[in-house]
């Protein structure tokens, strides 16, 4: 019997088609978790504290949880970018078109590096600002030393990477679901929890 080989071109769910580690995906969905916690949390903050100018015990909560969450993910980010840099990442899905590759891969790096500006933003502004404390516990080393027109500038820069870093991840969001649901090939597959690998 000869053998039929696929066209790559056309969108493939192949049992075989490479996909991130395990490690990798965890650190993935770890990421997801903890930006979905970020947004929410900074919006109730900035509300209560800016808008609502409610300064009591919930808001300080809210703010040192914020606090706290962004040195998290600012670690998780470095020892995942780390992984990614010494075990790299499997094959672009084959289906792909070149100018496809590579917005895929501007929009990982780009994420990448907005990921690990967005906390160091915040971390600077808070000690420009002189508001390190974390639940009443301890505080986080200063970045610079307090200028609250410098603070200022840098809660504004936090704020508009926020929202750059809002819309890159929905774009990032909607091309895996677009993959997945129109196209059906094996993007979102790659990362998907609970699936067996073959590149780390």
């Amino acid at each position: 019997m000869a053998n039929i080989k696929s066209d790559p071109r056309k969108p493939s769910l192949d049992s075989d088609t490479p996909v991130y580690s395990p490690t990798a995906r965890r650190y993935h969905w770890w990421t997801v978790a903890f930006v979905a916690a970020m947004f929410p949390l900074g919006k109730a903050m900035d509300y209560r504290g800016n808008h609502l100018n409610i300064w009591d015990n919930t808001t300080n909560a809210l703010y040192s949880l914020h606090k706290i969450l962004g040195i998290l993910l600012l670690a998780l980010i470095i020892v995942r970018l780390a992984y990614r840099l010494k075990n790299g990442a499997p094959p672009d899905e084959p289906t792909l078109e070149p100018w496809q590759k590579l917005a895929s891969h501007l929009t990982h790096w780009g994420l990448y590096g907005l990921l690990i500006a967005m906390p160091l933003l915040g971390w600077l502004g808070v000690s420009l600002y002189g508001a390190r404390d974390i639940f009443g516990l301890f505080s986080l080393p200063p970045l610079a030393a307090q200028n609250q027109e410098a603070a200022k500038l840098v809660f504004m820069l936090h704020g508009a990477g926020a929202g750059l870093l809002f819309v890159a991840i929905g774009a990032h969001v909607g091309a895996a679901l677009y993959h997945h649901v129109i196209r059906k090939d094996g993007v979102l597959r790659r990362m998907l929890p609970g699936i067996g690998t073959r590149k780390s």
